[in-house]
């Protein structure tokens, strides 16, 4: 039975890397075998005490000591209680230092300090401000390892905490908040990037078990960046009310005027929080486009010059944002900017056409594909001319929003949303069976143009 083990422990070891030097020691060789094959079958109790034996004795033997001694102890912290459960709790942190320790290949130090939060917080073993501190100097530190949806709440929360019991100014509210929702952007993009690449196989039916696996989790993962995002901005909530934003803009603009950064960032949350109408979104315009004249400074113009009433200069700047820039997934921001500028405006034909120039530069653009759900959804009574064609365009709205999703899974939540309201307000089969339009196709002569195919009965 021992050379049987000890044969299966020489072959893990071939797969996943050991140390040669305690390789050596045969009783480590044989518990790592044991407690590798009761971990694979999650019977994490059999497996504690050969792991342990392990860990103690060879910590540099394998990296399987500590993907599975992950799992093993939050199996024990997830059964015990009291004191114990605070003693695994540690055993679990001091884990995470020993992998980075001996194995830093497999690990980071911003992944090993969230790792480490992430336990305390779970546990109630910190308070605000020592969460904050921990997930700040991760963040700080590691910025590109630090990718967990839910520490970067917890990050964000803590501070807003913080913030309300006097011991964090809002400034730093805002910078936080702009480097976790920049973080969050820029993960969620890399996801939809890759689920972008898989879409036309899953429609085909051509996707490999590896790659259904990998998009399952891509999916899974956008969802959770999409629920975080929602709850910052809740979390965030009146405190980024213009009556907030505008007073501590003014009272910092004389010495952060300078700041690239900071005035890209101000001027980008007033135009989100649409304070627009105010002074002092010209003079961060104005301060942006002294320091950097990229293309966002140009959709700031024009959102100016629309509200002045000067539309062809407008978009005169909005072209010339779109020209300037020359990276894919920037262009697509920037029109979909100009798509929801429009939108406000009323102008629905250009909203969608800035909309689709949004989509063109980056199909995985998916709020571009809520925005025109939404176009679609609010000209029903505008596109045609009995109550059935009216409602017909509903049909084209929920399939918009449905794309949405799709194509931007941290979206899945709102556009499965929208799209069942949009569904809801479609002709029912009643209508369909008494007007006689199964099968038939309803074309549209608004603005929206197109046509629908009616549901066959």
């Amino acid at each position: 039975m021992k050379s049987k083990l000890y044969f299966t422990a020489i072959m893990f070891l071939g797969m996943m890397g050991v140390s040669n030097a305690q390789a050596q020691n045969p009783e480590c060789m044989t518990n790592l075998s044991i407690f590798s094959e009761h971990a694979k079958v999650k019977n994490y109790d059999a497996a504690y005490e050969p792991w342990k034996m392990v860990y103690e004795t060879c910590p540099q033997l394998n990296n399987a000591i500590y993907v599975y001694g992950e799992r093993i102890l939050k199996d024990k912290m997830k059964k015990a209680t009291g004191a114990d459960k605070e003693k695994f709790a540690n055993d679990l942190m001091g884990l995470y230092d020993n992998k980075l320790t001996h194995f830093s290949s497999k690990t980071s130090p911003g992944e090993t300090m969230v790792d480490k939060a992430l336990v305390m917080y779970d546990n109630k073993m910190a308070d605000d401000a020592k969460m904050y501190s921990m997930l700040s100097e991760a963040f700080t530190q590691d910025k590109e390892n630090f990718t967990s949806p839910k520490a970067l709440y917890i990050y964000f929360s803590s501070l807003v905490d913080e913030h309300k019991a006097g011991r964090k100014d809002l400034q730093e509210v805002f910078d936080v908040y702009d480097a976790v929702t920049e973080k969050i952007e820029t993960e969620n993009e890399k996801l939809t990037g890759k689920i972008a690449k898989l879409l036309p196989k899953e429609e085909a039916g051509t996707l490999t078990s590896k790659e259904k696996s990998r998009l399952k989790a891509y999916n899974s993962y956008s969802e959770a960046y999409g629920k975080i995002a929602g709850s910052i901005d809740s979390k965030l909530g009146p405190l980024a009310d213009c009556s907030n934003l505008i007073p501590l803009y003014e009272k910092s603009f004389e010495e952060k005027k300078g700041d690239i950064v900071w005035v890209k960032r101000a001027v980008g949350l007033m135009f989100n929080k649409e304070c627009t109408d105010d002074p002092m979104f010209q003079k961060l315009f104005e301060a942006q486009l002294s320091l950097d004249p990229s293309a966002d400074a140009y959709v700031y113009g024009g959102t100016l010059k629309m509200k002045n009433g000067d539309s062809s200069g407008a978009l005169a700047d909005f072209d010339k944002a779109l020209s300037l820039e020359t990276d894919n997934d920037k262009k697509s921001k920037i029109a979909y900017k100009v798509a929801v500028i429009n939108k406000r405006k009323g102008s629905k034909s250009t909203a969608r056409k800035y909309a689709q120039k949004a989509i063109d530069a980056n199909p995985s653009n998916g709020r571009a594909y809520l925005l025109i759900a939404n176009l679609y959804a609010t000209s029903a009574n505008n596109c045609g001319t009995s109550a059935f064609e009216k409602r017909a365009i509903y049909w084209k709205a929920a399939d918009m929003a449905r794309k949405a999703g799709r194509v931007d899974p941290s979206l899945s939540g709102s556009a499965s949303q929208a799209a069942n309201s949009y569904s809801a307000k479609a002709p029912t089969k009643e209508m369909i069976f008494s007007s006689g339009m199964a099968g038939k196709t309803v074309t549209f002569n608004c603005w929206v143009g197109g046509s629908v195919k009616v549901p066959s009965l």
